[in-house]
């Protein structure tokens, strides 16, 4: 479900970009320290953006350096790496060990189950590390399987349960920027989820899967409708950025939130293959 929050790297400075790319490489770096390579396999785009924006927000003293990876073997590359980085990589592998186990029920690909189980050990560890996330996610769990086995139709009942889902992940302290972010993540979620569900109906429809956009009338179940409901939860998330008291990076957050969502918006509705890992 997760990497639809990126950026339009056609409407970026260089140097904004390559700011955005070694925050990137610190996540995949992180991930793989912490959970070796099958847990560097789980990096998204939704917490390279969560990353930039705890930094920013909290202004966290980071650390740079130059490194090599299996994908830049002969040339070094900036690396950017700090407290939220861990946090944000612990966040990526419960949502990843999240949907790994969603699409072995939904689809039983024995791929993604071969990945969970290489992942599990990992996914405990952050349950006791992070209680209140982890109780987030189970919850949503919960939630979503009531809504298949109820074929819930409500599209801002469904999505609502990603919403807070990720509101929790968002908010990393119990602070007075707690608020906002959870807002930031609660519209944030409802996106993904809505962006995800409309992508996949297609699919769905053919496997027979529970998809709250089949569930809509004729004039709900539209490009033209979709695109107002996504339009009004970024607004929302937008307005609840534009809150916080954030110099460093703006415009690598900015342009994801103004633009990098609708970028991707428009490679669904054109029918062309998403890109989920970043090309460099």
């Amino acid at each position: 479900m997760f990497g639809y929050i990126s950026l339009n790297k056609g409407e970026l400075k260089i140097k904004d970009y390559e700011t955005y790319h070694a925050f990137y490489c610190g996540l995949c770096r992180n991930l793989k320290e912490s959970y070796g390579r099958s847990g560097q396999a789980t990096l998204t785009f939704d917490m390279t953006f969560l990353t930039i924006l705890l930094t920013s927000l909290y202004e966290l003293p980071s650390q740079e350096r130059m490194e090599r990876c299996i994908l830049h073997p002969i040339k070094k590359h900036h690396a950017i790496e700090n407290s939220a980085t861990s946090y944000c990589s612990a966040m990526n592998l419960l949502l990843a060990y999240h949907n790994l186990m969603d699409d072995w029920m939904d689809e039983k690909k024995v791929e993604k189950l071969i990945l969970a189980n290489q992942l599990k050990k990992h996914y405990k560890d952050v349950e006791l590390l992070y209680e209140r996330q982890a109780k987030a996610v189970r919850k949503y769990i919960k939630d979503l399987h009531r809504c298949e086995r109820e074929q819930e139709a409500d599209l801002d009942k469904v999505a609502g349960h990603t919403g807070r889902l990720l509101g929790e992940i968002f908010a990393w302290k119990n602070d007075m920027w707690a608020p906002y972010l959870k807002k930031i993540g609660f519209y944030m979620g409802k996106y993904i989820y809505l962006m995800d569900a409309f992508e996949d109906r297609k699919k769905d429809q053919e496997q027979n899967q529970y998809n709250p956009w089949l569930l809509q009338d004729e004039s709900h179940n539209n490009e033209e409708y979709c695109h107002m409901i996504l339009r009004m939860m970024m607004a929302e998330c937008a307005k609840e950025f534009e809150f916080l008291p954030i110099i460093e990076n703006i415009e690598i957050l900015r342009n994801v939130l103004y633009s990098g969502v609708w970028y991707q918006y428009m490679r669904v509705i054109n029918g062309k293959e998403q890109e989920r890992k970043l090309k460099c």
